[in-house]
């Protein structure tokens, strides 16, 4: 399947892209990916190793005539985001990646695709492999955990690295130079529930909310595409004088936008007629709305032939709902100094409910401190006041543009 792939142009660049992608790399667990970039650089014979948190950093010397040019390090990480549909059989611990083409796209079968970052990470490869490209000494850094932690990075030791200018490669556009970047910040918020007796006449149902596009909570939260946890909850939040809760799962990674959601629900015969017609008139206002962008969107309902023993409790559940509703999802402010620009986003990427345990995840970026920390609190009081509580995690901070950068001259 992956032939074809090395076939396209540039062909060094694509013949690494599918190499790197033959190796399983998922955050956290990206020894084989590091085993792998070592011994790329070790076999072009060039000064490799890995750092005491497992970056891998490769050097080549200056091409004859430009040692006096100012060292420059590339950057970019190795792990990727793993994310696969609930109907595709695949083990991101075990498994390449199943590319193919479609059109004018790579695209991966029923999974991520890995470019973010490994087209990065090929295009250094291309760079360290190539004799006929001339540049200043380098140094290719290769972080690790730069999806679920930025560990590679914050686990970087000062002094390490010899280059004067760093060119990360963790972009979508190939003919643009990115000047700022966003931090981030871990949200999440937690409470316990009561539950009760579910009722013995009741029918037990799964509600799923699925065919959403995805993307990264980053590069794509400017497209507006559909957020599944959000959409099941305005289903819910529309029908809930008809259905008790029983569990709720929806969205997988932080940094993922959320594709899929189910809910067990439980519903009184006497109520489901009432209960379809309002279903139905919330599946057609977000099918109009979404008909663009999302397509593929599916909200299916399907009696389950099993018993559930206990429901959310129905002043709980209605509580849920209300945060659920009231938490800022998607763009929150744009860059009022370059257009078209995200400055301040949140991503609602899991929401669990089961046995009496609510855990609702967020990943909250800006590049500016003072915009994320405000959306941060609008966050911790919409959950605060559902009687949750608000946790802080994994910070980093942003990286404010600077117009007057002498690397742009």
């Amino acid at each position: 399947m992956n032939d074809s792939i090395r076939n396209l142009e540039p062909k060094r660049l694509w013949n690494n892209f599918a190499d790197l992608n033959a190796v399983p790399r998922p955050s956290k667990q990206e020894e084989r990916v590091i085993a792998f970039m070592k011994d790329f650089g070790e076999k072009l014979g060039l000064e490799t190793f890995e750092d005491e948190v497992g970056n891998v950093i490769i050097r080549k010397p200056a091409t004859q005539g430009m040692e006096d040019r100012s060292p420059i390090v590339m950057q970019s990480h190795l792990d990727m985001v793993h994310q696969k549909n609930n109907d595709t059989s695949f083990d991101f611990q075990t498994q390449g990646i199943e590319m193919y083409i479609d059109g004018d796209w790579v695209r991966a079968k029923g999974t991520t695709l890995g470019a973010d970052n490994g087209l990065g990470v090929a295009t250094i490869m291309a760079i360290l492999e190539s004799d006929t490209i001339e540049h200043p000494a380098l140094e290719a850094l290769f972080t690790i955990d730069e999806e679920t932690g930025m560990t590679g990075a914050m686990g970087l030791k000062e002094g390490i690295l010899k280059g004067d200018i760093l060119l990360n490669l963790d972009t979508e556009e190939d003919d643009e130079i990115g000047i700022g970047c966003a931090g981030g910040v871990d949200i999440t918020a937690t409470r316990s529930y009561e539950e009760i007796e579910a009722p013995t006449e009741g029918k037990v149902y799964s509600l799923t909310v699925k065919g959403l596009q995805g993307g990264h909570s980053g590069m794509d939260i400017i497209k507006g595409l559909g957020n599944a946890n959000k959409i099941m909850n305005r289903i819910l939040h529309q029908t809930q004088r008809y259905v008790q809760i029983s569990d709720l799962v929806g969205g997988s990674l932080r940094n993922a936008i959320p594709r899929e959601s189910n809910a067990t629900i439980v519903i009184l015969p006497k109520d489901l007629t009432a209960f379809i017609t309002a279903l139905n008139d919330v599946k057609e206002k977000l099918k109009a709305e979404f008909q663009s962008l999302e397509p593929q969107l599916s909200i299916e309902l399907e009696e389950v032939d099993r018993s559930v023993s206990k429901v959310m409790q129905v002043d709980a559940q209605t509580e849920l709902l209300n945060v659920l509703y009231a938490a800022h999802n998607g763009v929150f402010r744009m860059s009022p100094d370059i257009e078209d620009l995200v400055e301040t986003s949140n991503n609602i990427a899991k929401v669990n409910v089961q046995e009496g345990k609510i855990r609702i995840e967020c990943l909250t970026r800006s590049s500016v401190e003072s915009s994320k920390e405000d959306l941060s609190n609008t966050l911790k009081a919409a959950f605060a006041l559902g009687g949750f509580d608000v946790s802080f995690s994994g910070e980093y901070p942003g990286w404010a543009p600077n117009m007057d950068s002498p690397i742009l001259e």
